[in-house]
């Protein structure tokens, strides 16, 4: 009688590493599509998820834009919010409290109109039990640069860096914008100036015009394009950033199935986020770890970091 060998089926981990943090699975919502957190208990079992990215904070409340903010595009959505939130002091004292009680990693997102603002703020977070890591968003007017976005100029975009991870010694996350010429440019430059990971993309500049009343559809014009229109653009962008660079990518860009999120884990990405699809059906994020272990158990492949294509 032949003795034929068991296979043992394997027992995928999902946790990674970004940095100092650990997540549990790589599935992350995404800043400025979750609120504050806790908007969408209820809607989803947040504790399922690898870590959530409140919406974005100023050093001082913001009222954003004037409506209409939002418009529906085929297959996206184009938003000019105008980065309205409650302030950080607000945010610490009024929000953060419930915050600790999820069983999931807690990063913050912060935005500025100066080196200064961004390093008062990561300061002022350092200080906050319960925050994991900050995420930094740079795709702000420069005021002090005569109105430029940080995120497209590579050296503005390192001196935030440099000041954040010298405010902070939580991982420090840089948001890039794709609206540039060379997205690997930028990216080298705050890897270089000290950032522990970086995520990618926001949203694109776009913008729709309503012809019932022959006006632009956003009353600021502009918006920002996200959802499943912009992934293969973002797809892009991670791909050849994480060719880039030797710190650990977060990919975003029209991410709503298992096999969207495995897309950019073959890519590179360590994790995913999760933006427009959670405005589309809040419990979108909650179901993607899953998928995500069913393809790995059904392929062999026990460790995220695994799924990576070569070069």
């Amino acid at each position: 009688m032949i003795n034929q060998k068991k296979t043992i089926p394997v027992c995928p981990d999902l946790s990674i590493n970004i940095g100092t943090l650990r997540l549990k699975n790589p599935v992350l919502l995404a800043s400025g599509t979750c609120g504050y957190g806790m908007e969408l208990d209820g809607l989803l079992d947040l504790d399922k998820l690898g870590g959530i990215i409140i919406k974005g904070l100023s050093i001082r409340p913001r009222s954003g834009n004037p409506p209409p903010r939002l418009a529906e595009t085929p297959c996206g959505l184009l938003n000019s919010i105008g980065l309205e939130n409650i302030g950080i002091e607000v945010f610490i004292r009024d929000k953060l409290p419930c915050l600790r009680n999820i069983q999931t990693s807690l990063i913050v997102n912060i935005l500025g109109n100066s080196v200064e603002e961004y390093f008062e703020m990561a300061k002022r977070l350092d200080r906050e039990e319960g925050i994991e890591a900050i995420e930094v968003n740079i795709s702000c007017p420069n005021v002090k640069a005569g109105g430029i976005a940080f995120g497209t100029d590579p050296e503005a975009a390192a001196s935030v860096t440099h000041a954040v991870k010298k405010a902070t010694g939580l991982p420090v996350i840089i948001k890039l914008t794709p609206n540039v010429t060379d997205i690997t440019e930028v990216a080298r430059k705050v890897a270089s100036a000290g950032a522990d990971a970086i995520s990618l993309i926001n949203t694109l500049l776009g913008m729709a015009i309503d012809i019932k009343f022959r006006r632009p559809a956003l009353a600021n014009v502009f918006g920002g394009l996200s959802g499943p229109a912009i992934k293969p653009i973002a797809l892009r962008m991670v791909w050849q950033v994480v060719r880039a660079v030797d710190i650990p990518v977060i990919g975003i860009g029209g991410i709503i199935t298992p096999d969207d999120a495995l897309e950019f884990l073959m890519a590179g990405a360590r994790a995913v986020q999760i933006g427009t699809a959670t405005l589309i059906r809040p419990s979108t994020a909650e179901d993607l770890p899953a998928g995500i272990r069913d393809y790995m158990r059904a392929n062999n492949i026990k460790n995220v970091e695994n799924l990576r294509l070569p070069a």
